[in-house]
């Protein structure tokens, strides 16, 4: 495995959980080797899987998962509207080169293993109501009844 980049906000708890697709250039820290220990639902990577597997592998693995580019401000209102209705989705930050391996572009949101698609549908899905019990049923919100 190779180390991880963990995007730090200095922020509370209600931040995505965040890290980008490619390796490190130095190893990681004891402190942030702790913080990357694998877990069950861990966001580790493999050296030997592309891109491509990296992301299967992530969408599989957990409930909400949005891919994302640093300077996206619509990225930023997605990550946003889900923290503000209560999910935590995993972030993963992508380089220029990884978007293409998407096959479509950034940010895109995932959920319960299925494309929602870019802000425009995740918007979309919000306003007609049939978000947040895709969110329920997927484990990714839950709601005291």
């Amino acid at each position: 495995m190779q180390g991880i980049r963990r995007h730090d906000h200095n922020s509370l708890s209600s931040d995505p959980f965040q890290l980008g697709l490619s390796p490190t250039s130095s190893p990681p820290s004891a402190s942030a080797s702790a913080a990357a220990a694998p877990s069950p639902s861990s966001l580790s990577i493999d050296d030997n899987e592309s891109t491509e597997e990296r992301i299967q592998r992530l969408i599989a693995e957990h409930p909400v998962v949005i891919f994302s580019r640093p300077s996206c401000c619509m990225c930023h209102v997605m990550k946003n509207l889900l923290v503000n209705i209560g999910v935590h989705p995993a972030v993963i930050e992508l380089e220029d080169h990884e978007v293409s391996a998407l096959g479509d572009s950034s940010p895109s949101a995932f959920i319960g293993g299925s494309l929602i698609g870019g802000l425009d549908s995740l918007v979309g899905l919000h306003l007609s109501g049939r978000l947040v019990p895709r969110l329920v049923e997927v484990g990714a919100l839950h709601i005291a009844v």
